[in-house]
């Protein structure tokens, strides 16, 4: 009966209460002191949490996040770089997704723009929401490659859908006729349903220049910066810290 019970569980895929009861079954003593309400109460909470991680594990894999490894609670904020513990910390309950109120993170180069970004997204999908992380060139390529394949609908759906899509890179390369186009169509079906995360070491004020047509770059500053959260940060390059302090242990050995 027990394998023909396991049998079922692995066929409706309710691998983690299957995991249970097989420990309940091979370890009774450490179970026959709880009752029944009890003993059925663990099994369905170990379900319910290793559903919770796969369900994460998918999360993260589809983000495509660049640092896989940022989370908001390792920021580190003894390096003087204008960035606010008391600013950060209401974002990381992710409510500006909800609202919702687009991101702005821009500065110098290293100095943690894709790693706050990035940060941001995991802790989203932490908290059950769907991610995109796209560099911006690479993501302009995907949707030429898309125009010309057909899948352009498909895609641009995924990017509108997602609760949480963050452009890294922006202002980095020239932006041309088309990728002005694709872009705006992308932030225009975002726009007032679901945030964007813009990572730039272009200044905000400089964003009108870059985009380059007037009325494209109008349509597109005004739906990406009003109303949303700026991150301006300064400094050194964290990557130049981190060398410089990894050359000085080394040389001391």
């Amino acid at each position: 009966m027990s394998q023909q019970v396991m049998e079922q569980l692995a066929g409706m895929r309710m691998h983690g209460l299957a995991r249970a009861l097989a420990e309940q079954i091979d370890r009774p003593d450490d179970f026959d002191a709880l009752g029944f309400e009890q003993r059925v109460a663990m099994m369905i909470e170990r379900e319910w949490i290793e559903r919770e991680q796969r369900s994460l594990t998918r999360r993260l894999s589809l983000a495509r996040l660049r640092d896989k490894a940022a989370c908001i609670e390792e920021i580190d904020y003894r390096s003087r770089r204008g960035l606010d513990r008391g600013a950060i910390a209401p974002l990381a309950t992710c409510a500006w997704i909800a609202k919702p109120r687009n991101i702005l993170i821009t500065g110098p180069t290293g100095c943690g723009k894709t790693y706050l970004a990035c940060a941001l997204g995991n802790k989203a999908c932490r908290l059950g929401h769907s991610v995109l992380y796209r560099r911006v060139t690479r993501l302009v390529g995907e949707l030429a490659t898309a125009r010309a394949d057909g899948s352009y609908p498909r895609l641009l759906a995924r990017l509108t859908k997602a609760d949480v899509l963050i452009l890294d890179d922006w202002g980095l390369a020239p932006m041309g006729e088309v990728e002005r186009r694709e872009l705006l169509e992308v932030i225009e079906d975002r726009h007032g349903n679901r945030p964007t995360v813009i990572a730039a070491q272009l200044p905000v004020k400089k964003w009108h220049a870059y985009i380059g047509e007037p009325t494209v770059a109008d349509s597109i500053c005004d739906r990406l910066v009003h109303g949303a959260h700026r991150i301006e940060l300064e400094g050194e390059s964290m990557r130049k810290r981190r060398a410089a302090l990894t050359k000085e242990a080394t040389s001391d050995k």
